[in-house]
């Protein structure tokens, strides 16, 4: 069980720290008051948030209020050195487990944890949203265009957040809007302490009712200000709030890019029915063996493929190995006026080959859909 403990006497943060660890359980110790658990609440997604200093003021409830209302998997307990009847009664229907005195003894402690632990064990389990990594294997391969446009495929039913992690030539929106961000990735990363679910949807660009596109950052100077840690930070919380995450990976592998695939559920290398795509392509898949990837995390897209490619599927095959090959057909016409005019697919040629293979795809990735796999799945044909 994941435990987040606020407060802000430093001398008992430590020893609940301590307590805790005695008995086998892990804590994130936090300094601060109660102002702080909203933002605990949205970064660190724990099950249980022990906070310490609350006082007898019902307003100050409102604070516990916000996280059971909004994130009603986590359990609260609140930590008193004096509270009367009334404080308690507000505290139950704000959505408080329990209100223990403080500071807390050891054994108290214990048993609130071990009662909050024994309540969740059959509980079901929170559902988190998929981080999907598209990356090119060469320069051209379509990696922006195939993650946007299925961006725009998968929010017709879910929630989609997509970071555009190519930092120094990322132009992930201009694929599907016109505007201008008020915002970047690298605005989010300088002011990260500020991190919440509010922030995060103030600083993307709804393309869509369901589509949202966090920008890389508009100057290429700003990329040096963004850390591994921020990406940590951003993707702890856009989990918690979409259903799915795209990541346009852009071609450099550096501890950013490395840490953004390493969270990632599935990551997707584009490349197109070319040898130096191939020789590329093999070159990021020993690199994705090295950093101890399992052969079902990556699965590669073949865009703009046609059958009367001098380099077929099957030589692709004996050439990559026993990996996971999707093709994309090519319909160059098409695609290169929707990303001229930085309109979607779906909205610009709806009965296209390349929509229809993405609209599957997008069906294919999506649990809610498993039961119609079966015939279009079919359509995002695979090798």
């Amino acid at each position: 069980m994941k435990i987040a403990v606020i407060s802000p006497n430093v001398n008992n943060l430590q020893e609940m720290g301590r307590v805790l660890g005695t008995y086998s359980h892990s804590a994130t110790l936090i300094e601060g008051g109660k102002s702080r658990m909203r933002i605990v609440a949205e970064q660190e997604q724990p099950d249980l948030m022990l906070v310490e200093g609350m006082c007898c003021d019902p307003a100050e409830l409102a604070q516990v209020e916000y996280v059971t209302t909004h994130h009603p998997s986590i359990a609260v307990i609140l930590l008193c050195a004096t509270h009367t009847p009334e404080f308690l009664i507000n505290s139950m229907r704000a959505g408080v487990r329990e209100v223990l005195p403080s500071p807390v003894t050891p054994a108290a402690l214990e048993a609130a944890v071990s009662r909050i632990a024994a309540k969740r064990i059959g509980g079901p389990a929170r559902t988190l949203g998929r981080i999907l990594a598209f990356m090119p294997c060469k320069g051209g391969s379509g990696a922006t265009f195939l993650a946007t446009n299925l961006g725009c495929q998968l929010a017709q039913t879910k929630s989609v957040l997509l970071i555009d992690l190519n930092l120094q030539f990322g132009e992930a929106l201009s694929f599907v809007h016109d505007g201008e961000p008020a915002s970047t990735l690298a605005d989010v990363a300088r002011d990260i302490g500020r991190l919440d679910a509010s922030f995060l949807t103030a600083s993307t660009v709804k393309v869509a009712p369901n589509y949202s596109i966090l920008a890389a950052p508009e100057e290429p100077s700003q990329a040096m200000e963004l850390k591994p840690e921020h990406i940590d930070a951003i993707l702890n919380l856009a989990v918690a709030q979409y259903d799915f995450i795209l990541l346009d990976v852009g071609r450099t592998l550096d501890g950013l890019a490395i840490k953004a695939l390493d969270r990632a559920d599935r990551i997707f290398p584009v490349l197109q029915a070319g040898l130096p795509y191939l020789r590329n392509a093999s070159k990021l898949l020993t690199i994705f063996k090295s950093l101890g990837y399992p052969m079902n995390k990556v699965e590669l897209i073949i865009n703009r493929f046609e059958k009367s490619n001098e380099i077929g599927i099957d030589r692709m095959q004996r050439s990559l190995g026993p990996v996971t090959l999707h093709t994309v057909p090519n319909s160059y016409k098409e695609v290169n006026a929707s990303i001229n005019h930085g309109d979607p697919m779906i909205d610009m040629a709806r009965s296209n080959a390349v929509t229809k293979n993405l609209a599957a795809f997008a069906l294919s990735l999506s649990p809610r859909e498993d039961e119609n796999r079966g015939f279009l799945g079919r359509l995002f044909r695979r090798a």
